[in-house]
């Protein structure tokens, strides 16, 4: 008997990888603090069951299907935007499930198979895994790291070729929390113009920036390229659970609009209680936003601290998000490893965000505060012991 065939899109190799088995041996003898936690709802940081009783609201009991959202939905969605200082149509915004659903679509109105999508390297390995499944390619460009990951634009440019469709921009980036500048911002968006490519802008940490700098707040509300800005409650509200995202688009996208509508259509993902609930849910974002902040400032502050006495180990530059990262000496291949075994702390390698090199650790500010200074300590005393 024949077995049935797979398609070669899903051909993942599914092996636990050096570091999964670091890990379950070190469960299997100790309790592992994992400060790879990015999760809210596991660090204490998500909203209190009064915001999330408003999807028992009885308004959420009548399913009136709209492809792009229900219009108090999109309303509070360009509210959101109004308090950052920036004008958005909303009826140029599409409700979707996460923003990984929203990539999918993007890339579904944008890419014909073999067409290929910039994206920033380092970033987050999510995106192999969308375009996979949507038969695009990924085209890597390099963020400078001795100047803060700032884009290589030239090299961006040099990137493109016939099949390019896009550009992929992270702001901030994850996990490197580098915003793009104001210049930058404006060079990429003449780039997109000059060689008929979209911008995909994923927002998802902009409201957790460490303090002012000469960054663009938002790419919303531009419209200099065909732009896609995306974001979602996952972050802005701490509610990864309630899955729902959204797409502003700016700029030329009459044609892809009535495109992107059908393709909503085809899925509409988005449950009616969330989209009802959202105009309140989005309008208390302030209390959770504060708390996180509060959280990543004090463990931002103790990390380097900590760093003061061991000149080994530097934190590279970061204008925002939940992450740190981490320069180590490269005295062994894979520092994750070597510490889950000998210390019992789960940290990131910076291979799985794509670094040029090894050296790099990746660790994440949202649990407890004395966790992770006990935690960052034992790492240090580790790091520093070799």
């Amino acid at each position: 008997m024949r077995e049935p065939k797979l398609s070669e899109r899903t051909r993942w190799k599914l092996d636990d990888n050096a570091l999964s088995r670091a890990v379950r041996e070190a469960r299997a003898r100790r309790s592992v603090v994992d400060l790879t936690e990015s999760n809210p709802t596991r660090a204490g940081l998500s909203p209190g069951a009064e915001m999330l009783g408003e999807l028992a609201h009885p308004r959420g009991a009548t399913y009136e299907p709209v492809a792009v959202g229900h219009e108090d939905a999109r309303a509070a969605i360009a509210a959101y935007y109004r308090d950052k200082g920036v004008t958005i149509d909303p009826a140029r915004v599409v409700v979707s499930a996460s923003t990984s659903e929203a990539y999918s679509w993007l890339f579904k109105l944008l890419c014909d198979r073999d067409d290929s999508v910039l994206v920033p390297q380092p970033s987050y390995p999510l995106f192999d895994y969308l375009a996979t499944l949507e038969d695009v390619r990924l085209v890597p460009y390099p963020l400078m790291r001795d100047e803060r990951f700032a884009i290589d634009l030239a090299a961006l440019e040099r990137a493109i070729d016939s099949h390019t469709r896009a550009i992929l921009l992270v702001h901030p980036n994850n996990p490197t929390g580098t915003f793009v500048r104001r210049a930058e911002a404006e060079a990429l968006e003449a780039l997109a113009r000059r060689h008929g490519l979209a911008l995909i802008v994923d927002e998802v940490f902009g409201d957790y920036a460490h303090g002012p700098g000469d960054w663009l707040p938002t790419f919303a509300g531009r419209g200099n390229a065909m732009t896609f800005v995306l974001s979602g409650l996952s972050k802005v509200c701490a509610l990864p659970q309630l899955k729902l995202g959204w797409i502003v688009a700016e700029g030329p996208v009459e044609q892809a609009f009535g495109r992107l509508e059908i393709i909503a259509d085809t899925y509409l993902s988005v449950a009616t209680p969330i989209q009802r609930a959202l105009p309140t849910i989005l309008g208390e974002r302030a209390v959770v936003q504060g708390a996180i902040r509060a959280r990543v400032g004090e463990n931002l502050a103790a990390l380097d601290a900590l760093l003061a006495a061991h000149p080994s180990v530097r934190r590279l530059p970061a204008d925002g998000g939940w992450s740190a990262v981490l320069e180590v000496p490269r005295t062994h291949d894979d520092w994750a490893e070597v510490l889950v075994h000998d210390e019992g702390v789960l940290v990131q390698p910076g291979w799985f965000f794509d670094f040029e090199r090894e050296g790099v650790l990746v660790v994440s500010l949202l649990p407890e505060p004395r966790t992770f200074a006990a935690a960052m300590t034992a790492v240090l005393g580790r790091i520093t012991r070799d």
